[in-house]
């Protein structure tokens, strides 16, 4: 199984990989390697519950708008009532 991209060949990745252990050295490798799977892992659980937030509010239907309540009658409207029906 090939799991390296098409344009990065076997002679390149060695010369990265020996760039990269000139620049931090082999005792520093093992923490780079396990910071960056620590980072990796973060941010797979944060797109996961990213992703379980959005299918949540998109499979529930919008909550139905409420009627506005009838404003009991004063005095005035019902005088106004009154004269509007005369």
């Amino acid at each position: 199984m090939n799991i390296q991209p098409a344009w990065i060949g076997t002679t390149e990745m060695i010369v990265i990989f020996l760039v990269v252990l000139l620049l931090f050295g082999a005792k520093r490798l093992p923490e780079i390697a396990r910071s960056l799977g620590k980072a990796s892992n973060e941010f797979k659980k944060a797109r996961r519950e990213f992703s379980d937030v959005a299918n949540e509010l998109t499979s529930e239907p919008p909550p139905a708008p409420a009627k506005p309540a009838a404003l009991p009658k004063t005095e005035a409207t019902a005088d106004d009532d009154k004269k509007s029906n005369a």
